[in-house]
């Protein structure tokens, strides 16, 4: 009880914030995959392949995100992390291109929470890097808690609001780049916290978290605006060409 208290107490709700924008603009695709993998079920079991495939699919994230945090305590894994998390936020700015029709659906319960688990592994790295990145800003004692938080927070959100979270997105884009934008200052502030970087040059380390955090969100979304940009014009003159033929 005493811990319960003293967890909320010193809750980083910043860090909770950020944990639950970045499932929901990263974690998207989930609710695509649940409706795929679920079609072809009948109607009196889509809901259990639905709770089930998403409830498995939250234990192995959590079990993933946990051990991330754990290993970016090792030299220069931040260095490598927030690198990846600028190439994760820059490429949250690309128009889609459908990747998800690969996904079939199957007719039997555990093949349905089994794809809807699979797919989630394979499509969650850019999460974990992410809110491992997020998760590093509170004490080690509450990391693992505050990710599992955040994570049962953003999951109504994925699987029931995804319908108006994409028409929210849609309607105002600025949302993606703020999203974008955040992946990039949580990227900055892991580069310049990394434990050689900390033990190497302390003061310097301190003294650029912020210079650092705000350099890569302008990174991201400038790299991410432009990239996104000359795919749409590849995707647009790909399209031309077929209409043509």
């Amino acid at each position: 009880m005493e811990y319960l208290i003293d967890l909320l107490t010193n809750l980083h709700w910043a860090a909770v914030g950020q944990i639950i924008m970045i499932d929901i603009l990263l974690g998207g695709d989930n609710a695509v995959v649940i409706a795929l993998a679920c079609r072809n079920l009948p109607l009196n079991q889509r809901n259990k392949g639905i709770f089930w495939g998403t409830a498995g699919a939250i234990l192995l994230r959590v079990v993933l995100i946990t051990f991330a945090v754990m290993i970016l305590d090792m030299p220069f894994l931040k260095v490598l992390g927030g690198a990846l998390l600028l190439w994760i936020g820059a490429k949250l700015l690309l128009p889609d291109d459908g990747e998800h029709e690969n996904i079939e659906g199957s007719d039997k319960l555990l093949g349905a929470i089994k794809t809807i688990v699979v797919a989630d592994f394979v499509m969650s790295f850019d999460n974990v890097i992410a809110i491992a990145g997020a998760a590093q800003q509170v004490h080690e004692a509450h990391q693992t808690l505050l990710v599992i938080f955040g994570l049962l927070v953003s999951v109504p959100f994925i699987v029931c609001g995804s319908q108006v979270i994409l028409k929210m997105i849609d309607r105002f884009p600025i949302i993606v780049y703020f999203g974008a934008g955040l992946l990039g200052w949580i990227a900055g502030g892991m580069i310049v916290s990394d434990n050689y970087v900390v033990s190497h040059w302390p003061e310097a380390a301190f003294t650029l978290h912020y210079p650092a955090a705000v350099i890569g969100a302008a990174l991201v979304v400038g790299v991410g605006h432009f990239w996104g940009r000359a795919k749409m014009k590849k995707l647009h003159a790909k399209q031309a060409k077929k209409t043509i033929e």
